[in-house]
């Protein structure tokens, strides 16, 4: 077994990363109209270079900029595709789950009310900066798959003046996709992240009831959203390792659905044309191993085994024990290590220290170099 020397690698990470206090002290700033746009943007820079250095430090050999520039994880890239307006009186109200009870948030919507176009590189100028910054590490974006443009409204959320035939959207949105992905390239994106809840909310019984109910359908919407994303990467670049990420929801340590990923599994790993499956398997709520017997050979599944909800550091031995068991269904060799979802997916970010952050990710590349050597 050896260090793998593309994405995804050993020891790696989902993306988003606690926003320090004076970077959210900033952002109240700028919406209240104390400082300016370019005064945003140096405190973002500087913000950026400082977690780009402490992923460095820490041993990480893929480097995000935190999603420091972002407010939500996927809404900052949906609302500047071309065609969708945002919808800020959602009624969609999404229950978050933790230890201590729920939480009810409701995220701006989105409406499509015209034809779906890339009308500039969405994140550009970020990934430019990231570049510029990291010293050794690789340069990982992190965007929304197509799938989030559609799941959480369904149908009803697509104008059928513009959309008569869903068919049609699938075609400009994948397009589009496409066309990013494109340009990603040719900026020298060589690892991209598709950020998927979708692939695995859809493991959840009470999901599948939801997209019933918006008029979807629960047994196949899984394909659907395999097929396009296939879509979507279908002329990716020579050169960029492109994986997914899949998590039950991440909202201030909570989150939305459960169950284990044996209904989307076979379909996931047999068709879904991506280098590596970030998973998230930090708790019961996660379900076993066993539907990683579905993965073929080629593919790599990055195990969220380090939770990023609560601050307690992860038992090292527990963790290499866990890896242990999920390679008597895949060989070990397909398997690296990562926590089971971003840090902050939302600014307001989960409930742990940046300290408690940086000891999660120097104990995962610690424990990827013993056991993968």
């Amino acid at each position: 077994m050896a260090h793998r020397t593309s994405p995804p690698f050993r020891a790696d990470h989902v993306g988003s990363l606690l926003r320090p206090k004076e970077l959210l002290a900033a952002r109240e700033e700028h919406a209240a109209g104390r400082i300016d746009d370019a005064e945003l943007a140096a405190r973002e820079d500087e913000a950026i270079r400082q977690v780009v250095r402490d992923q460095e430090a820490v041993g990480l050999r893929s480097a995000t900029d935190g999603e420091f520039r972002r407010a939500s994880w996927h809404m900052d890239f949906i609302y500047q595709l071309g065609g969708i307006e945002k919808v800020t009186d959602s009624s969609l109200k999404v229950q978050f789950h933790n230890e201590r009870g729920d939480i009810e948030f409701a995220p701006p919507s989105l409406h499509v009310g015209a034809p779906l176009g890339l009308e500039h590189t969405i994140f550009g100028e970020a990934f430019r900066f990231l570049q510029e910054t990291v010293e050794h590490a690789t340069p990982k974006l992190t965007i929304p798959s197509p799938s989030m443009v559609h799941y959480r409204g369904g149908r009803a959320s697509i104008d059928e003046d513009v959309y008569p035939d869903m068919d049609r959207f699938w075609e400009d949105l994948t397009a589009a996709y496409a066309e990013e992905v494109r340009r990603l390239g040719e900026l020298g994106c060589t690892y991209l992240q598709f950020d998927d809840t979708s692939l695995a909310y859809l493991n959840d019984p009470e999901q599948r009831r939801h997209v019933a109910d918006i008029g979807g359908d629960p047994e196949h919407q899984h394909e659907t959203y395999i097929a396009n994303i296939n879509r979507a990467l279908a002329g990716r670049p020579e050169g960029m390792a492109v994986t997914t990420h899949m998590c039950r929801g991440n909202f201030r340590s909570s989150w939305v659905a459960s169950g284990g990923y044996d209904f989307v599994a076979e379909a996931l790993f047999g068709q879904l044309e991506v280098d590596g499956f970030f998973m998230e398997w930090d708790d019961e709520r996660s379900g076993g191993f066993e539907p990683l017997r579905f993965v073929p050979p080629g593919k790599v599944v990055v195990l969220g085994l380090v939770t990023t909800k609560r601050p307690e550091l992860e038992d090292k031995d527990v963790l290499k024990r866990r890896i242990e068991e999920a390679s008597r269904y895949v060989d070990v060799d397909q398997l690296c290590l990562s926590p089971q979802c971003g840090f902050s997916s939302t600014s307001e970010g989960n409930e742990l220290t940046r300290d408690d952050q940086l000891a999660k990710l120097a104990l995962i590349v610690e424990t990827a170099d013993e056991v993968w050597g």
